[in-house]
């Protein structure tokens, strides 16, 4: 998986498929499998193609506003929802739907 992911990124989730690279313990690292699964929640409420159609569009968005990728990446509402709810370990048992909405 090292190969697929971006160099700086260690996991992607494309749902119902999570993408680790080798490297990563995500024992150590559980976290990353909160962020992933706020991901895959977002996709299956939003039938995946929307998601991805939604994400594109509010990133080039972003990157016009900010001419950054890096803070246009954490600009997306998905991201910031994923983010700041990273190390919540329940967080995804209490989540409503289209949380993500409120990070707009």
């Amino acid at each position: 998986m090292n190969y697929i992911l971006w160099p700086g990124y260690s996991a992607m989730c494309i749902w119902p498929f999570l993408l680790v690279k080798q490297d990563v313990n995500l024992e150590k690292n559980p976290g990353i499998l909160i962020h992933e699964g706020i991901h895959a929640r977002q996709q299956q409420e939003m039938l995946w193609l929307f998601f991805f159609l939604w994400y594109i569009l509010e990133y080039l968005m972003r990157l016009m506003q900010y001419h950054r990728h890096r803070q246009a990446y954490h600009a997306i509402s998905f991201e910031k929802e994923a983010f700041e709810n990273e190390r919540v370990p329940d967080y995804l048992a209490g989540r409503r739907p289209l949380a993500w909405m409120r990070y707009l």
